[in-house]
């Protein structure tokens, strides 16, 4: 016999199929193969450099996923069961899916930190460990609110996968706002949560923010469990054998959660998972039933010819609109790549005025490297301040078309419309010939410079009777070479300025040409992101637009009898959705929000 939570969902997949929701049923058909695959995904997750890569060594004790304070994981993390150690990088292909790439153990977290993504989708690592035997997969994510939104996407990608979840948070700090916030998404998605308080052997004064914490959660009417760890301590007594100090990092009570909420209890995690996603796909079942319902309960003609008349105007200003925001989108973007663009020459120019007013005065023969680092922190400095504003200013043509809509939703903004990647660097500035003034060069410079002096001299003097060479033609030629060393001197140092503006100017010029490209196909990125997102949405709108009109031109057609007859079956469908819901309810323990209606 199935377990009743399969029967559950399986009657809410054929609902969507009757109601001709494939979408649904489609998305619930994938939640059902994933239940019952044996391997039990727990996702850890939070913000960046909370300590989740480190966690995850602690519990398997061992380094798989990458960890320090320059490095940034940038795609998931698999980490399963295997009887050989093995790891395996999952990259996109252009004629496959997806290609898998065995990689040395050892080497892997440098091809998952930062700067090493390409078309990296996941990493995969297998490890023989008694805690994963049971078919465990620990899923090590990139940080939520990181500054390149597709590691955000790849996060919530890779939530959709998970049985149950392990929401990090350091103890130097309470939770907050937004991890709160975080933890009511992750819930609505995965209800099967436990929050880890971790770094509490760096937190002199952890056991305060972990009664804080707890406060914070009740106020907040999440139900998670809280567990203060240590993941340095815990790996330290892996190393030394300490039991004490084991106990002491709070792993103990980690791994029997770990065992006895999510290996051993496998069941009720499918139970749950099952009913957030089934109670989601029964209140947008229920909607246009309890919308039929209204329209035709008045039993009202003249109300249900309104009805189509509304539902003809919502269609044709639909349309109207759906012209209006693929304008707005194409000039908004034109205005913002032109603005961008310029916003980037201005800055590169700004640079460059300063490099010519340093070497007016400065020689580059003296602190080259210094200046070398000056000048690479304000290129940074300049794409870093570009790409803010791109971000800005997208996020701004986003919400002036969500505008173009004729209804407000959550959704109408998308989740992740910026690329990754863009700021990375160019090549390292080709240090320019510079002349060293030499002393051999000096010496020779100075006697060619005192011949003359000498022999001019010399000649005038001769006249006086007094011989070539004297006090007077040698003080000359000493005072002729003298000015010829400083006018040489001068010469080459105007020349080591000029070799330094031009190799700055084609440093800056490679810079700009770089990243205007890199900037321009964000903004290619973006404008497709936003077009594909706002054109599937204005086919969802268009589509329930015109199955309401449909519902309500067949109401005109209709007489009383078939409209009687119509309510009858929809308050028969409503019956059976309530009762389905209720069996939802059961399922979950309760813990699902009432639909908002009667049976």
């Amino acid at each position: 016999m199935s377990a009743p939570w399969l029967d559950v969902l399986d009657d809410t997949i054929r609902s969507c199929a009757a109601h001709n929701r494939p979408d649904l049923a489609e998305r619930l058909r994938e939640k059902r193969a994933r239940t019952l695959d044996p391997k039990l995904r727990v996702l850890v997750l939070g913000e960046p450099k909370q300590g989740k890569s480190q966690l995850v060594n602690a519990l398997v004790n061992a380094p798989v996923c990458a960890v320090g304070d320059d490095v940034t994981t940038t795609v998931p993390t698999f980490v399963q069961h295997a009887e050989t150690p093995n790891a395996a990088l999952v990259r996109t292909i252009a004629n496959t899916p997806t290609e898998r790439i065995p990689v040395p153990l050892d080497q892997l977290a440098s091809q998952v930190s930062a700067g090493h993504t390409g078309e990296l989708l996941r990493a995969e690592v297998g490890i023989p460990r008694a805690l994963l035997t049971s078919g465990l997969v620990l899923i090590d994510t990139p940080g939520v609110g990181d500054l390149r939104p597709a590691h955000t996407a790849s996060t919530f990608t890779a939530l959709l996968q998970a049985d149950a979840v392990l929401m990090v948070s350091d103890a130097t700090a309470e939770l907050t706002a937004s991890e709160l916030e975080l933890l009511r998404q992750v819930m609505a998605s995965c209800p099967n949560v436990t929050v880890v308080l971790t770094k509490i052997d760096i937190a002199a004064h952890w056991r305060r923010v972990l009664e804080r914490n707890r406060a914070h959660l009740a106020r907040a009417g999440v139900a998670a469990k809280l567990i203060p760890v240590s993941a340095a301590l815990r790996l330290r007594a892996a190393k030394t054998g300490d039991k004490a100090l084991n106990a002491e990092s709070g792993f103990p009570e980690l791994l029997e959660c770990v065992q006895r909420d999510i290996v051993a209890a496998a069941d009720v995690l499918a139970r749950r998972s099952v009913a957030v996603a089934a109670a989601g796909a029964i209140k947008q079942l229920v909607a246009p039933v309890r919308e039929e319902l209204t329209s035709d309960g008045a039993q009202s003609t003249q109300r249900t010819i309104n009805a189509l008349n509304e539902a003809q105007r919502r269609i044709d200003e639909l349309r109207r609109r759906s012209a209006r925001w693929q304008t707005v989108l194409a000039d908004e973007m034109a205005d913002l790549v032109s603005d961008i663009e310029y916003d980037l020459r201005e800055r590169t120019r700004r640079i460059l005025r300063e490099v010519d007013r340093t070497f007016e005065t400065a020689d580059p023969a003296l602190g080259w490297e210094e200046f070398e680092r000056w000048l690479e922190d304000n290129l940074t400095e300049a794409a870093a301040q570009n790409f803010t504003w791109l971000m800005d200013r997208a996020e701004w043509v986003a919400e002036k078309v969500a505008r173009s809509f004729p209804v407000r939703r959550d959704d109408l903004l998308p989740e992740s419309i910026f690329p990754a990647d863009v700021l990375d660097r160019v090549s390292k500035m080709d240090k320019p010939v510079i002349e060293r003034f030499t002393v051999p060069q000096k010496l020779f410079t100075g006697l060619r410079g005192s011949y003359g002096g000498v022999l001019m001299f010399g000649l005038v003097t001769s006249l006086a009777g007094m011989p070539l060479i004297n006090a007077i033609s040698l003080g000359a030629g000493a005072l002729f070479g003298g000015k010829s060393i400083m006018d040489e001197s001068d010469q080459r140092l105007k020349r080591r300025q000029a070799a330094a503006k031009v190799a700055a100017q084609r440093h800056v010029d490679d810079f700009f040409i770089k990243f205007s490209k890199d900037f321009r196909d964000a903004a290619r990125h973006i404008q497709r992101s936003l077009r594909n997102h706002f054109s599937t949405l204005a086919e969802e709108l268009q589509e329930t637009l015109l199955e309401s009109a449909r519902g309500a031109r067949r109401a005109v057609q209709d007489d009383s009898a078939e409209r009687d007859r119509r309510v009858r079956e929809a308050r028969q469908e409503l019956d059976r959705l309530v009762q389905l819901y209720q069996r939802v309810q059961a399922l979950a323990g309760g813990h699902t929000p009432p639909l908002g209606i009667s049976a």
